[in-house]
């Protein structure tokens, strides 16, 4: 199967309110031009140096997704171009992001990452931390010294368990939808909520996911 073909057969399955990240970490520029061609115009990648190299050599319509673990001192990296940044996971993450989203002049789009797995090892905020931190937000943004005006937080992500048990999976995605209706109540910004990859992306959808990230259902294995 080409990437093409794969890319096709997945848009075609996923609904229109469902947006597709095409997850390109360790894959050559060529494999993403195939899926540039073949109209792809978002992708996502977990390492910002990859992701500066890949942006600079490639058509400038693109929409990158930095969906890995951020690390403040490389903010600024990425900060002239990334659309969206997928696993803010702390408020000091979202303080950096915006002041170097200000150098550039830009407003850059965030997701807050919240912690739904049972296993340690993933990143994101318990729910008690994300009340505060988009209080912090708003409290902000009310404030004259509105001191993160250039970032705008548009929804929410999460990353279910890695196991083969669908029922958790989906305990898990649907516990996230859970807080996303909780807090678009109050937060009318928040419109995405990014869960659901190559092997779950339809489990996903299915409890409420609008994006998913995609791999190598598109681009074949690492």
């Amino acid at each position: 199967m080409s990437i093409a073909k794969n890319l096709t057969q997945i848009k075609s399955q996923l609904p229109n309110h469902v947006t597709l990240v095409a997850v390109s970490k360790t894959k050559p520029v060529s494999d993403l031009m195939e899926a540039y061609n073949a109209g792809q115009r978002i992708f996502g990648e977990n390492k910002i140096q990859e992701m500066t190299e890949k942006w600079e050599q490639m058509p400038k319509d693109i929409e990158w997704h930095m969906i890995g673990h951020v690390q403040t001192n490389k903010v600024k990296f990425m900060a002239e171009y990334v659309s969206l940044v997928h696993g803010v996971d702390s408020l000091k993450l979202l303080e950096e992001i915006n002041k170097q989203a200000k150098k550039h002049n830009r407003i850059i789009d965030c997701l807050l990452q919240v912690h739904i797995a049972e296993e340690e090892t993933k990143f994101g905020l318990n729910e008690e931390e994300l009340d505060e931190i988009l209080k912090q937000l708003f409290d902000s943004a009310q404030s004259d010294n509105n001191k993160l005006e250039n970032v705008r937080v548009v929804g929410l992500m999460g990353m279910a368990t890695f196991t083969e048990n669908t029922v958790q999976i989906e305990k898990e995605f649907k516990h996230l939808k859970t807080i996303f209706d909780r807090l678009q109540t109050s937060n009318s910004q928040l419109q995405i909520l990014s869960m659901g990859m190559s092997g779950d992306y339809q489990l996903a959808i299915s409890s409420g996911s609008t994006m998913v990230r995609i791999g190598s259902s598109i681009f074949g294995g690492r």
